[in-house]
């Protein structure tokens, strides 16, 4: 047992050679056989597909238009597009930006300071405002200058219509011409209503240096005749060229309801 647990192969050369029965060799010799017979024969492999690839369909291509002398080339511009296009654009104004804003603003800010200035110098011109700054009847009568003396009163509207056109012929004329308002419903100026022959108001007398009366214009008349009439003055003309005149006025024999009896009111 030492032997043969020493190798594996001492077992094998120890075991009897096996007995071989005569009766069972044919069948060992038909098996020998099949097994030449099998050893002899191809391998059969399995059969294996191959597949093509698949290549896309394309499709079938488009037919294009046939081109006409009216079709433009690719890159190329017709000059009945640019001209469209122009016209377009024209038709569109550009959005304002900051700057077109802030110069619309201040033009804006100038105007209306502009219409104020207009406002008050044609418009915001009172009687009150002409009287305050007329000069008094006497002085003017002293001093030497050729005088404007207008009458008027209050509540007459031909007269606060003329106002402001008065104003800016006064402020043209102020240091060479006395400018005198006298109320005609101020008591203390009857006599000089009778010396003038004050009929309807306003009623402008033009008086010389030495205070003698040149002629008068009555009513609502243009501008031009009474600045025609002071420039006269002030070139120191014999005549004025509007001595008679007489347009739209109010009645003066409506001083009466109005009249006021202190001498120290206004005019």
């Amino acid at each position: 047992m030492a032997r043969v647990a020493s190798s594996h192969f001492g077992l094998l050369r120890e075991l009897p050679p096996p007995r071989l029965d005569p009766s069972d060799l044919p069948r060992r010799l038909r098996q020998a056989t099949v097994l030449r017979i099998r050893s002899t024969r191809p391998l059969r492999l399995p059969k294996m597909a191959c597949l093509a690839e698949s290549k896309p369909v394309e499709p079938p291509p488009i037919e294009s238009p046939p081109e006409d002398e009216n079709t433009a080339q690719p890159g190329a511009v017709e000059e009945g597009s640019q001209d469209a296009s122009v016209s377009q654009s024209a038709n569109f104004v550009e959005f304002p930006n900051k700057d077109i804003n802030r110069r619309v603003a201040l033009a804006s800010t100038l105007a209306a300071v502009g219409l104020f200035i207009s406002a008050r110098l044609d418009f915001g011109v009172s009687l009150k405002d002409l009287s305050a700054a007329a000069i008094p009847y006497e002085e003017a009568l002293a001093n030497g200058k050729p005088t404007v003396v207008e009458f008027y009163a209050d509540w007459c509207e031909v007269c606060r219509e003329l106002a402001p056109q008065i104003f800016q012929v006064e402020q043209q004329f102020r240091n060479q011409v006395n400018f005198v308002m006298l109320n005609v419903d101020n008591t203390k100026w009857e006599q000089e209503l009778d010396e003038f022959g004050v009929e309807g108001i306003p009623h402008f007398a033009f008086l010389d240096k030495d205070g003698n009366e040149e002629g008068n214009v009555v009513g609502r008349l243009p501008k031009q005749y009474f600045l025609e009439n002071v420039a006269a003055l002030v070139n120191g003309e014999p005549t004025i060229p509007h001595a008679r005149v007489v347009g739209q006025y109010s009645s003066a024999e409506a001083r009466k309801v109005h009249q006021v009896v202190d001498p120290r009111s206004h005019g």
